[in-house]
């Protein structure tokens, strides 16, 4: 699949944010702790959960779809071995384990995939499980664990890891006793996943801060809750309006979740306005900046590659600092053939100079992230912009292409 962008400045109207892809991985996942009925509102139709709802159904899982509405039933759960070519494309079925292990106690998966952006070795999940008393084995391409001797207590993450949080939390909520995890992420949506395991009977506190404590029970039972929005694509949708000029309304804007990205939009210049969950923004004069990722409350990881895009347009030069991963710069190369001025100063950092004009070119969607900004940089860009493998962008934006179109974008999918 490819798409075709021409020039689109001065976009109008309002763009909706769907349900947050990050939340909604581990909300799948903890559906399989229980034998009831989970239900979960507010779903993205993104190829990710495509590919986990696929999982779950290989497992013996009933998964039923209604509109942005998903119904699981995991009466019963196999400990077969899963698919290693559906577990190949997910990086998010990491997730497994810890659902695995709090409903079977024992769990065999093949490694998982996901967006080549770095090294991600799954080596703080594998201590977190050993340190409640697990056995692990890896060996080649797969990982086996044994849990049948883990027991609730303290354990001590490698760093601030968000999906090693989540497994944890998994496997916690069905260990009677207390569990304190330490050097917890506090993530919007490790917050979601303890409001599901909450609402599945586990008694949870601390979530949102760095220490959480977590009261297991051996039975979870159904539950029923509404994912939250998507913070990285409301902070996509307010840097493209941003990138061209446009008025624009994004709407559903979950603004507690992106306040130092707000404070680094006014840095920018970036004019806005906000109105309870709905953002306004308007056509600005853009500065250049000095900006580093940091995890949550910071400005996301997957939020720095949009803001590349924003440094092309700024009158100066901009610095972007991405410490946690060393593969996150892909796509400037693609930004300088389209004429972008950027030196990538090494794997973490990219100093790019402003104001350039860019021009259409046909290139690679990369990866999830990197596909969406290209997007940005088409709109922008003279003559037509071509993304190729632009498959990948729909692993983390549903209907990505029609809603760019309602809000006039010049845009087109080609299957």
């Amino acid at each position: 699949m490819y798409l075709t962008i021409q020039e689109s400045r001065g976009l109008s109207g309002e763009i909706p944010v769907y349900g947050s892809k990050n939340a909604s991985l581990p909300l799948l996942a903890a559906c399989l702790l229980t034998s009831e009925t989970v239900t979960l509102h507010n779903i993205p139709a993104i190829r990710d959960l495509f590919s986990m709802k696929e999982i779950m159904t290989s497992l013996g899982a009933s998964v039923v779809q209604e509109g942005d509405t998903v119904h699981i039933t995991a009466t019963t759960v196999a400990t077969k071995e899963i698919s290693a070519d559906v577990v190949g494309m997910l990086r998010g079925s990491i997730l497994l384990l810890g659902a695995l292990l709090g409903r079977n106690k024992a769990v065999t998966l093949p490694l998982p995939g996901g967006d080549i952006i770095g090294a991600r070795p799954i080596d703080a999940h594998l201590d977190v499980f050993e340190q409640l008393g697990a056995h692990v084995e890896a060996i080649d391409d797969h990982v086996t664990i044994d849990g049948k001797d883990m027991k609730a207590g303290t354990v001590v993450l490698k760093e601030f890891s968000v999906t090693a949080t989540e497994n944890v939390l998994l496997v916690a909520s069905t260990l009677p006793g207390t569990t304190t995890i330490h050097i917890a992420a506090a993530e919007p949506h490790v917050v979601a996943l303890c409001g599901l395991l909450r609402a599945m009977g586990a008694d949870i506190s601390g979530d949102g801060t760095h220490t959480i404590i977590v009261q297991g029970i051996e039975k979870l039972h159904g539950a029923q809750v509404t994912n939250i929005p998507d913070m990285l694509e409301a902070g996509f949708f307010i840097l493209l309006a941003a990138a061209t000029r446009s008025e624009l309304t994004v709407t559903h804007v979950p603004v507690d979740h992106l306040l130092l990205f707000f404070k680094k939009c006014e840095e920018i210049g970036i004019q806005y306005k906000i109105s309870g969950t709905s953002v306004t923004v308007f056509p600005s004069e853009l500065k250049p900046f000095k900006m580093q990722v940091l995890p949550f409350p910071g400005i996301p990881t997957d939020l720095q590659a949009p803001f590349a895009v924003i440094a092309t347009q700024a009158h100066g030069s901009s610095l972007i600092h991405d410490p946690l991963y060393e593969g996150r710069f892909k796509h400037i190369f693609e930004l300088e053939k389209m004429g972008a001025k950027a030196v990538v100063c090494d794997p973490h950092r990219v100093i790019i100079n402003g104001p350039t004009q860019l021009v259409g070119r046909r290139i690679p969607s990369l990866d999830l992230r990197s596909g969406a900004t290209l997007i940005i940089a088409g709109f922008i860009a003279k003559g037509t912009t071509t993304i190729d493998q632009a498959e990948l962008i729909g692993r983390g934006y549903a209907n990505i292409v029609p809603r760019l179109k309602a809000i006039g974008a010049n845009i087109e999918q080609h299957d």
